[in-house]
């Protein structure tokens, strides 16, 4: 009789919906996570910005290698909300990359340098209108030095953005040795370097890279992709040089960057 009552009591509760699990397990819910990143700049200033990124890359410039980003203060502190998820670091830093030395004479480049430092591998640097190895070394590294000093931020991973819309000469060992100056003073500042760029832009503008290059072995962003699946399938690209490695990779969707982490 019992037995008969308690079975009774049950099916009237289930009937009921009421429910006797314990009030946290009731209580959670699954948690929405992502495992891609976003990219952003100055394009997205005064924009809505996503969220829950795994990790964010935000550019420090304006489009161009000697202007800066108007919103980086707000962006940077919205990178610092992503969640970690991918293994990545959590916010990041890309600058725009160029060598104006073909125009130097034509447009006045004001930022073109008139001597070297110390470290400039090339020699030095000795005159406004010069357009040769030492000087474009003491370009990239004076563009970088000013970027560090612009965000205040040193260390951390900072991605060279490698594009052939912006100013470059027609000489492959002028552009190389820019970015390398570039390379040396972030580098030095405690930063880890990698590059973004296309097979067809690197290839054009750098043509081929000596095993003695401090470009040689960086690690690469590639860009690309309409689709996460093909962005994953982009990892598998061939690096630009025998050291390299296809680190990130990056698609556009609903007018945003969005970032895979490869591995």
């Amino acid at each position: 009789m019992v037995g008969r009552i308690v079975r009774r009591l049950a099916s009237l509760i289930v009937a009921a919906g009421i429910c006797l699990l314990p009030t946290v397990a009731a209580q959670a819910r699954p948690v929405s996570t992502t495992s891609t990143g976003n990219d952003i700049s100055y394009p997205q200033c005064g924009a809505s910005l996503p969220s829950g990124q795994a990790f964010a890359i935000v550019g420090v410039n304006g489009g161009k290698a000697s202007n800066f980003n108007p919103c980086f203060g707000s962006e940077w502190a919205w990178a610092q909300k992503s969640t970690g998820l991918a293994g990545q670091p959590t916010a990041q830093l890309y600058i725009n990359t160029g060598n104006p030395g073909d125009v130097l004479a034509q447009y006045g480049v004001t930022d073109w340098p008139t001597s070297s430092v110390a470290a400039d591998p090339y020699g030095t640097c000795s005159g406004v209108w010069t357009d040769d190895l030492p000087c474009s070394w003491e370009y990239g590294y004076e563009r970088a030095r000013a970027d560090l000093s612009t965000v205040g931020v040193s260390g951390g991973r900072w991605w060279l953005d490698i594009e052939t819309a912006n100013s470059w000469t027609s000489d492959t060992a002028k552009n190389q040795v820019s970015l390398e100056g570039m390379v040396y003073a972030l580098q030095h500042a405690g930063a880890t370097v990698g590059i973004y760029s296309s097979s067809s832009a690197w290839s054009s503008l750098f043509g081929t890279v000596a095993v003695s290059s401090p470009l040689y072995p960086l690690p690469e962003w590639r860009p690309g992709a309409r689709t996460l699946s093909r962005a994953q399938g982009n990892c598998a690209l061939t690096p630009f040089e025998g050291d390299g490695v296809v680190e990130l990779t990056q698609y556009v969707s609903n007018n945003l960057d969005y970032d895979y982490a490869c591995g």
